[in-house]
C-alpha cells in the first residue's frame, strides 16, 4: 500500500494537489492518504498573553477550517484519509511527518509564478524538497496574481536600478 501526505492550506492551489490525489485513487484505490496542515505559531508577545490551551484550541479552528474543502472532496470521492495538524514551520512539519508517518510520496501544490519570484522567495515547496528523503510530486496550481507577475519583478528591477545608480 502507498501513502501519501498532502499538505493543504484551503487555498485554490492546495486543491489542486488533492484534486490529482483523487484522480490516482481512482487507479490505486489501496492509497492511503494522509492530509496535513500546519499552522504557524504565534509570537512570543502573545504567548505571554494567552494560555496554551487557548491558542492550540485557536491552532485546532484554524486547521480544521483550513482542511474543511479537501474533507468535503474526499469524502464525497469515497477516499478514505486521515487528518493531521500541527504547529510550527511548515517544512519542517510536513518533512517529519512524511517521516513519521513513513509515507511513500508527498504531494504539493504551487502557484505558478515567475522564475524570478521563485528565486527571490523562499517557498515552502522548495524547502520541503530540499530537507526530504521522500519523493515530491509537484502539482502546478493557480495562476500568480498581477502583482507576483508582474509588481515583484518590476520592484526587484526598480531596486537593482537604484543600487547600480547609488554605486555611481
Amino acid at each position: 500500500m502507498s501513502r501519501v501526505l498532502i499538505p493543504f492550506d484551503g487555498s485554490a492551489s492546495a486543491q489542486c494537489g488533492l484534486l490529482h490525489v483523487v484522480n490516482e485513487f481512482a487507479k490505486h484505490p489501496d492509497l492511503e492518504v494522509h492530509l496535513i496542515n500546519v499552522q504557524a505559531p504565534f509570537s512570543q508577545h502573545v504567548c505571554n498573553f494567552s494560555s496554551h490551551s487557548a491558542r492550540m484550541e485557536f491552532h485546532q479552528e484554524e486547521a480544521e477550517k483550513a482542511l474543511a474543502p479537501a474533507r468535503q472532496i474526499l469524502e464525497h470521492s469515497g477516499i478514505p484519509f486521515t487528518m493531521h495538524t500541527e504547529v510550527g514551520d511548515k517544512a519542517d512539519c510536513i518533512v517529519a511527518a512524511a517521516r513519521r508517518l513513513h509515507c511513500d510520496a508527498i504531494v504539493m501544490s504551487t502557484a505558478r509564478k515567475s522564475s524570478l519570484v521563485r528565486w527571490v522567495e523562499d517557498s515552502v515547496t522548495n524547502q520541503v524538497i530540499a530537507r526530504t528523503t521522500v519523493p515530491v510530486e509537484v502539482i502546478a496550481g493557480e495562476a500568480a496574481s498581477k502583482l507576483e507577475r508582474v509588481g515583484i519583478p518590476a520592484g526587484v528591477g526598480a531596486g537593482l536600478v537604484a543600487l547600480w545608480m547609488a554605486a555611481n
